[in-house]
């Protein structure tokens, strides 16, 4: 009775109604939708998600995507940015994209996609086999499940982006172009002086199409040196 009685009246509440937090987070994030732009352009245009237009401004600013390349679409799901590689890459005889996630991927035209973790040593040697050679890109949209604490949410998606990076150790291709999503603070120390190391140029970037209260913000890699 005692831990009972310590409770506050507000305690009680949301331990009697559960789901209203819920509820509150669902109202706004629905509201968000329906007045986001981004949103009603990507349904439009018949992308699969509004983050198409992130990796169209990515690409617009630092011209990565071009006919004829191997690209690598790690953390592909739903597909809206493998649609804007596909749109961007072909058609082309030597053009490629391969796009690995856990979850199912929409279909994209010329896309081989794999259901699968693209830490799986088995599905590195599918994507290897895909390429015939290496990849001139690894892109990376993939974020962890936010928890609402900086700093865990931090250490999250740093541990992505090292296993992303690991990966595209693995299979980019000298001058090859490394694009991944980080929460704002940028790259851990080490991590970024790695980075750094192993490529000749290295940014960050924040779209337009990112929504201002988002901590996202993208570290685009270019000129992998090996």
């Amino acid at each position: 009775m005692k831990k009972l009685h310590s409770l506050t009246k507000n305690t009680l509440k949301t331990n009697l109604n559960p789901n209203k937090k819920r509820k509150l987070s669902s109202q706004i994030w629905l509201k968000r939708q329906l007045n986001d732009i981004y949103v009603h352009s990507a349904k439009a245009a018949g992308y699969h998600s509004r983050a198409a237009y992130k990796l169209i401004e990515i690409d617009a600013k630092y011209s990565i995507l071009r006919k004829g390349v191997k690209v690598v679409d790690v953390g592909a799901a739903p597909g809206g940015w493998s649609q804007v590689i596909a749109n961007k890459i072909f058609p082309h005889v030597t053009s490629k994209l391969i796009s690995v996630d856990l979850l199912p991927i929409n279909e994209v035209p010329y896309m081989h996609g794999i259901q699968g973790d693209f830490t799986d040593s088995k599905v590195v040697n599918e994507v290897k086999e895909l390429l015939d050679g290496k990849a001139n890109m690894v892109l990376s949209d993939m974020a962890p499940n936010t928890t609402g604490s900086r700093s865990v949410d931090h250490l999250r998606i740093i541990a992505l982006v090292e296993l992303a990076l690991q990966f595209a150790f693995e299979v980019l291709d000298i001058d090859g172009v490394f694009v991944c999503k980080v929460f704002q603070g940028g790259t851990e120390t080490v991590l970024l002086n790695e980075i750094k190391k192993r490529f000749k140029k290295v940014d960050h970037f924040k779209p337009p199409a990112s929504r201002k209260e988002s901590k996202e913000i993208y570290l685009v890699a270019q000129g992998f040196k090996g």
